[in-house]
């Protein structure tokens, strides 16, 4: 699908649901892009799935957003100017059902890979019409419901309900239609009862009966329309070719080398020609007889090539050097023709007359077909329109392509920025809580985010080396390496919430748990963390590398300094006591100061009374060896 219909779908849930709801739903759906281009496509599946991701996030149905989605692209492409179109096709809401189809023909000059529905009327009457729509994406049949009923409400003043008399292999929230066990998708169908005051276009409906004055008008042979179209094709009610136009013969011939054109009168029309659109419509009598103000696309099947019938020998015409010329430009691999008009009943001949003309865009299909200017409809616009779509193209193709470039950098940009800003977040996290940067980004002053912890856990610990060197340069690198080291097998025990990595200082490493956020078990979560650095230290096998750790438990102050790297500090006199367990701690032992260690005997930990201990500012302090915890961490550090 193009990116219009994108575009209005995030338009208006933008406007009528706001943009948190909008971005909730592009996550919700996997969608990556925040900007849609409006001549490039996308995934057929992006507004099913969008419709889907509002309905979990809303609570209303997923058919409700696509009837949503189908109003909002009506009222979307009045910036396009596609409404005064739609106004132009005639004065009733019913003339423009007539012409829905013929409108999405119109449209390939400027979307040329649409692929659009199909849609006929079939019955019409004073309280409204049944209208038969056709498509191989099943799931966009609510769409076309809310399109319809925009398009009344919005163009022509007036209110239609829409109901389901019929529905075939439309799965709900599909995009392709069901595969069929020959092969190929099925065509979904759905026919539907539009209700809507239709009186005023019955009575002044112009009815198929000829005018009395026409009577008298004398009989036209058959073959003056031929004159005029030469494409065209007269029908019998059994389908079957009973006169073709000279340009028509011309073309079947270039496609079918060795075969005579009287083979084509007397034939079924299906075995030279194939139905394009109408989609999901057989060539019957009835349905081309109900179906006369329908455009139709036939495409003329190819028969033998020049190169199967140098075997067999060519037939013999009646002009030989146009068979020569005919051969000359089959012989260059044609594309088949594809000719656009109306099927018309003529009650005098009880025929129906297919009044057509080539569908060519530009010079180079005309190339293609091995068709040129004299041989189109010197009548109509068919020269000028390939003319003009030669022209239309060109530029258009260049705009499409400076478009789609111009996507593709967006895109680029886009990719960048969002791996730019996650490097960014987790370079601020690294130095902020997330907590506390995301309110930094709501707009808060940084000296609100200071808060007060009446209790939480502060680790401290600092590596040990008992090896020198002469060599300082040495000595210094292999420091930094056995820190690199130590730290890193740290920072991977660092669980949030459970505990908070506040900073290294030189060979010290300081942990919180507790803060900033609130955790009820930040006792049993830092010594977990201190048993578990201990471990890693004696895992690494470092020579002569030791760690001494301390942890004690109480009230504290932190907060964000600085404005140039801006750290979270913690402050307290619960800071400085943890510092003292660790300075006054052994090598590869865990001190715990007497208030920590009463907290972690209720849940079994197993610690070991050391004494009392001379601390700096503080006196004499009853500390603890924690030795082990209640689960297996204890065995692991012991050996056993």
């Amino acid at each position: 699908m193009y990116g219009m219909l994108l575009e209005s779908v995030q338009h208006f849930v933008q406007l009528e649901y706001g943009e948190p709801v909008w971005k909730q739903a592009l996550l919700a759906a996997g969608c990556k892009l925040t900007v849609f281009n409006t001549y490039q496509q996308y995934p057929d599946s992006l507004i099913p799935d969008l419709a889907a991701a509002l309905s979990a996030i809303t609570g209303q149905s997923i058919d409700e957003f696509m009837v949503f989605f189908g109003r909002c692209f009506v009222r979307f492409f009045s910036n396009f100017g596609y409404d005064e179109l739609i106004k132009a096709t005639g004065r009733y809401f019913c003339d423009f059902l007539h012409s829905v189809d013929n409108i999405h023909l119109q449209m390939r000059f400027t979307y040329r890979k649409m692929k659009s529905p199909s849609m006929q009327l079939i019955e019409v009457d004073e309280r409204g019409a049944v209208l038969v729509y056709r498509s191989t994406r099943s799931g966009f049949s609510k769409y076309l419901r809310g399109q319809l009923m925009e398009i009344a409400k919005q163009l022509y003043n007036m209110d239609v309900t829409i109901k389901v008399l019929e529905s075939q292999n439309d799965v709900p929230g599909g995009t392709a239609g069901p595969i069929s066990i020959q092969g190929g998708l099925k065509t979904v169908i759905v026919k539907y009862r539009l209700d809507f005051d239709n009186l005023e276009y019955m009575q002044k409906r112009v009815h198929m009966k000829a005018h009395p004055s026409q009577l008298a008008l004398s009989p036209v042979s058959s073959s003056l329309l031929l004159d005029l179209f030469p494409f065209a094709l007269i029908l019998n009610e059994q389908m079957r070719i009973t006169a073709a136009g000279e340009k028509l013969i011309e073309s079947w011939m270039l496609n079918n080398i060795n075969r005579s054109p009287t083979e084509l009168m007397g034939s079924k029309v299906t075995d030279h020609f194939k139905l394009r659109r109408p989609t999901g419509i057989t060539f019957t009598w009835d349905n081309m007889k109900r179906l006369q103000t329908v455009n139709f696309e036939i495409q003329l099947l190819k028969g033998a090539t020049a190169t199967d019938g140098a075997e067999e020998g060519p037939q013999e015409p009646d002009d030989p050097g146009k068979l020569m010329n005919i051969a000359r430009r089959g012989s260059q691999g044609l594309r088949s023709i594809l000719l656009k008009g109306e099927m018309r009943y003529i009650r005098d001949i009880n025929s129906l007359v297919f009044l057509c003309s080539p569908l060519i865009n530009n010079l180079e299909e005309l190339r293609e077909v091995g068709l040129y200017l004299n041989d189109l409809n010197t009548h109509g616009l068919s020269r000028e329109m390939v003319f003009s779509g030669f022209s239309h193209n060109s530029r258009l193709d260049l705009m499409c392509e400076r478009e789609e470039k111009r996507a593709e950098e967006l895109e680029t940009s886009l990719a960048l920025a969002d791996e730019w800003k996650r490097q960014g977040d987790e370079l601020l996290y690294s130095m902020i809580p997330r907590s506390i940067a995301e309110r930094l980004r709501e707009g808060q002053n940084p000296q609100e985010t200071c808060q007060s912890h009446e209790e939480v856990t502060v680790l401290f610990a600092e590596i040990q080396e008992s090896l020198t060197s002469d060599d300082s340069i040495k000595y210094a690198m292999t420091t930094v390496n056995t820190l690199n080291a130590a730290f890193t097998a740290f920072d991977e025990l660092i669980q949030s919430p459970m505990a908070y990595k506040v900073e290294t200082v030189g060979k010290v490493y300081m942990a919180v748990s507790g803060a900033p956020d609130v955790n009820p078990c930040h006792v049993q979560h830092s010594a977990d963390l201190a048993l578990g650095m201990l471990q890693s230290i004696l895992d690494l096998k470092l020579p002569g590398v030791g760690v001494k750790i301390g942890v004690h438990t109480g009230p504290i102050v932190a907060g964000i300094v600085g404005l140039k790297v801006p750290r979270y500090c913690l402050f307290g006199d619960t800071v400085n006591t943890a510092s003292r367990m660790e300075s006054s701690s052994d090598i590869n032992k865990i001190q715990v100061s007497g208030f920590t260690a009463n907290k972690l005997k209720k849940y079994g930990y197993k610690l070991t009374f050391r004494g009392k201990v001379a601390v700096k500012g503080k006196g004499e302090m009853e500390t603890f060896w924690l030795e082990g915890g209640p689960s297996s961490v204890s065995k692991k550090i012991s050996g056993k």
